[in-house]
């Protein structure tokens, strides 16, 4: 909001500000001075925000305001059927880039209010000390350096947490809060890979790999679009019974990273001070809650929609699900948490820093400390059970038991008539493409040793800011 009042300053038009319930808002602006039209982005999100949407228009509706919505990314509204949605997809985002304007004739004066912090909302103040900044500027410098040079280790790095930090775009804020459009990342990263293609095929490919999620991430918010429900319930009605007890002690050691689990730990604690944590980190979180401590998924869902700067609902509540094993996927996504740790953070540098608990653990048990001699345990300075807890579950045990209370669900014959209704409702119909798209992948993993931008303290993130 601060950038977006500069932006408008230079237009010549001040950035009003309200706080209160929208139809109380509005109906205070009606008298001073009036409404001509209202206009606003279409926007997916919570059952609170989509009440808020109907709420609107039903006092647009008999005031006879005129209400107009735009369509800010790929997804459609309304959608009966999934076919044809790529192509309406690559329709919108081929489209012209509306003009951004240099003057805009000043609204007239208005009782507006400072933009609030967070104790004039009676919330509590963000803990996310060193979760990334917004704004419009801020959002091109991301765009840009990611195009230009980091997208350069985009697909051999955004499993790592290490490597991630600077190989991923760092756009999803920017996409989530609306002050960069993806119709715009879409058409300069096209433009990139065209420049790209005829001197550097290993640049191209990387951002071709980055330009496929830029279509799964409409793909995804369709799916909360179509089926609001699944803000509350599984995608397969029958697998809200799998799970039915929270364990709020296992809850908490999951909020708080106390598992016993050195990954998992890190990747949560680090979460809670960015805001921030790659995608193969938070499958891996909303797995382990899942399945190995067996959490109703609605719970920590919630935790970490808290946590994530970059948090869409319709990205957000289908990716949970599909981490839960509750869409009716085929496939049970599980993580080994300790093999993860050996090949995301071999020298556990991150590990390291964010449970510094485990800092004279040697490399060899830093995956498992609970495996280190007890003295050893003395030599390191970390009594397991002490100083760090031991594993909150057994992970085989975990494992078994999550898979097979799955499967047996799974046989039940009206979960797989279910199953099938709600694969043919929101299943992807692009397949040759992506098969295309999977080989072009599988290429971009032969890639020089150099293209890693391993973390060290000589990197400076400006486009992130401050705490990098």
């Amino acid at each position: 909001l601060l950038d977006l009042e500069a932006e408008l300053a230079r237009m010549g038009q001040r950035l009003h500000v309200r706080v209160g319930e929208v139809v109380d808002v509005l109906d205070d602006l009606r008298t001073h001075p009036g409404i001509a039209g209202l206009w606003a982005h279409e926007e997916t999100g919570n059952d609170r925000s989509y009440a808020r949407d109907r709420a609107v228009i039903a006092w647009c509706r008999v005031r006879g305001i005129p209400f107009r919505e735009f369509a800010q990314h790929g997804v459609v509204r309304p959608l009966r059927r999934r076919e044809g949605w790529a192509e309406r997809w690559e329709s919108r985002m081929s489209e012209p880039e509306a003009p951004v304007p240099t003057f805009v004739h000043p609204a007239p004066t208005l009782l507006t209010r400072p933009i609030p912090e967070a104790r004039d909302l009676a919330i509590a103040p963000d803990e996310r000390v060193d979760a990334q900044i917004g704004g419009i500027r801020r959002g091109e410098r991301a765009l840009s350096t990611f195009l230009e040079s980091r997208s350069r280790g985009y697909m051999r790095g955004i499993s790592s947490p290490l490597s991630a930090t600077m190989a991923c775009s760092r756009l999803s804020p920017h996409l989530a809060w609306g002050t960069v459009s993806l119709r715009h990342v879409v058409q300069r990263t096209r433009k990139r890979i065209d420049m790209l293609h005829d001197h550097d095929a290993y640049g191209a490919r990387n951002l071709e790999g980055f330009l496929e999620r830029l279509h799964w991430h409409c793909h995804f918010i369709q799916k909360l679009e179509d089926d609001p429900r699944i803000e509350f319930e599984s995608f397969v009605r029958a697998y809200d019974g799998l799970r039915t007890t929270l364990d709020r002690d296992r809850l908490e050691a999951w909020q708080t990273g106390h598992t016993g689990y050195p990954l998992v730990d890190a990747c949560m604690r680090a979460l809670a001070r960015t805001g921030w944590i790659n995608f193969r980190m938070r499958a891996m979180l909303m797995s382990f809650a899942s399945h190995h401590l067996w959490l109703p998924w609605r719970e920590p869902a919630l935790h970490l929609a808290r946590c994530f700067v970059d948090y869409e609902p319709g990205i957000h509540y289908p990716q949970v699900q599909m981490q839960a094993g509750t869409t009716g996927n085929p496939t049970v996504r599980t993580y080994n948490p300790t093999l993860q740790a050996r090949e995301q953070d071999p020298e556990g540098v991150f590990i390291r820093r964010w449970v510094p608990e485990l800092a004279g653990v040697p490399d060899a048990f830093l995956a498992a400390p609970w495996q280190i001699p007890p003295m050893v345990q003395i030599d390191a300075g970390c009594r397991i059970g002490r100083d760090y807890p031991a594993p909150v579950v057994e992970h085989e045990a975990a494992i078994r038991h999550a898979r097979a209370a799955i499967a047996g669900l799974r046989r039940d014959p009206q979960v797989q008539s279910e199953t099938r209704r709600i694969l043919d409702r929101h299943g992807s119909r692009r397949r040759g493409f992506q098969s295309a798209e999977s080989r072009r992948k599988r290429k971009a993993t032969a890639a020089p040793t150099e293209v890693i931008a391993p973390l060290t303290p000589q990197l400076r993130f400006d486009f992130l800011e401050p705490g990098t």
